[in-house]
């Protein structure tokens, strides 16, 4: 009688490697590994990640290229939200797991598996992402989850490996690093308390470029479309760009949040090209949207990056905010200039054939010219209207 198949999502790290042992000797389940690449990895490191599941006794092992309906489906919008969770994050991981657990799931339905797992602690916002998205999607599929379920440490994976022939030098990984497309995590025993920060070599990283660059990026009704002037696909920018910029270690900070799960959670990152790409898009959109198109996006897009973050994106409301973010682009095309320093950068301007701060209307600070001076002193008399009420009512502002 032929084992029953489990689809393993996995990337080659302590927790995956345990999971394939344990699924095999423990279960007696034919174990079938799957990583999803969503623009983190180079072929190299990809056949690395292959030829580890192969020695750990896995039946088959494939990789499920995701990067461009990655961006297509998510990464879009959060470019045109501009969307960072608390000011801060540009939810790198957050919108990376919900993508890998689509993924997943339709290949264990396609493969016919009895069985579907995930590598997830029980103390983290992976294992709702990944729990919710197989539910929906393969909900005739049981969920495995080692790790969570045995409530293991570290150091008792090490030690079952160990006694099953896999003797690596794990505690080599200090830091724990999540990288994809849309930015790098950074986890370590510093992001574990509320007052240290990161040391410099936790970052993968480094400094290497001293001297300032200036660069330009291109977009065409909010989508990227040119670095310097030559045109490229969003995700080939997106690539190039962090491959520039992450030499200045820019895009360097600490995210401190609420989890899905009710604590409070702290997460270092590096992401060179979401954060120049959203500053650059905002910037752009700053001179190219009315007032109340800015407001009403920053209300609807911050729900979005909030559904993305809480495992929410199959709610049928981030369509309805998709549209609307597609709506608001069809005027967010020109160049915007961006200046490359030592972990930081900087805006120098945009240009744009829908610039609305069109000096044929007027220069703020220095000369009108669609008004004149008694239109201010009316204008500005309705304007106070309601406070002249309010005083003359209660006799007070």
């Amino acid at each position: 009688m032929n084992p029953e198949k489990v689809v393993l999502a996995f990337s080659g790290g302590l927790d995956t490697s345990f999971c394939v042992k344990y699924l095999t000797h423990e279960k007696g389940l034919e174990v079938h590994s799957a990583i999803v690449n969503t623009g983190g990895f180079s072929k190299g490191e990809l056949q690395d990640i292959e030829q580890k599941a192969f020695s750990l006794g896995v039946k088959k092992h494939i990789t499920l290229e995701e990067t461009d309906s990655f961006y297509n489906q998510i990464v879009k919008y959060l470019i045109y939200g501009n969307v960072l969770r608390n000011n801060t994050y540009p939810l790198s991981v957050s919108a990376e797991r919900i993508h890998q657990a689509m993924a997943i799931a339709e290949y264990a339905k396609e493969i016919d598996a009895s069985y579907i797992a995930h590598g997830s602690t029980g103390a983290g916002n992976d294992q709702v992402r990944f729990d919710l998205v197989f539910q929906l999607i393969a909900p005739d599929i049981e969920i495995l989850t080692p790790i969570r379920e045995l409530g293991l440490s570290r150091q008792e994976e090490i030690d079952y490996l160990a006694k099953h022939g896999v003797s690596t030098s794990w505690e080599k990984a200090k830091y724990s690093i999540n990288k994809g497309l849309w930015g790098t995590s950074v986890g370590g025993a510093e992001t574990l308390t509320s007052h240290k920060g990161l040391p410099e070599e936790a970052y993968p990283s480094q400094l290497n470029v001293q001297d300032p660059m200036a660069i330009r990026l291109s977009f065409t009704k909010g989508e990227l479309s040119a670095l310097d002037g030559k045109q490229m696909e969003p995700v080939a920018i997106i690539q190039q760009l962090e491959s520039v910029a992450s030499k200045y270690a820019i895009g360097r900070d600490v995210h401190v949040g609420d989890t899905i799960i009710g604590i409070k959670g702290r997460v270092g990152f590096e992401a060179a090209a979401p954060s120049i790409i959203i500053k650059a898009h905002h910037t752009l959109e700053k001179h190219t949207l009315s007032k109340w198109q800015l407001h009403w996006k920053d209300q609807l897009a911050n729900w979005y990056g909030m559904f993305i973050h809480e495992a929410k994106y199959f709610d049928p409301c981030m369509r309805d905010i998709e549209k609307f973010l597609d709506s608001t682009q069809r005027n967010v095309t020109g160049d915007v200039f961006i200046e490359l320093y030592p972990y930081r950068f900087s805006i120098a301007g945009i240009q744009s054939p829908h610039d609305l701060m069109n000096p044929e209307f007027g220069s703020y600070g220095e000369e009108n010219k669609s008004w004149s001076g008694e239109d201010v002193k009316g204008f500005t008399k309705i304007l106070a209207n309601p406070m002249h009420i309010f005083k003359q009512v209660n006799g007070e502002l």
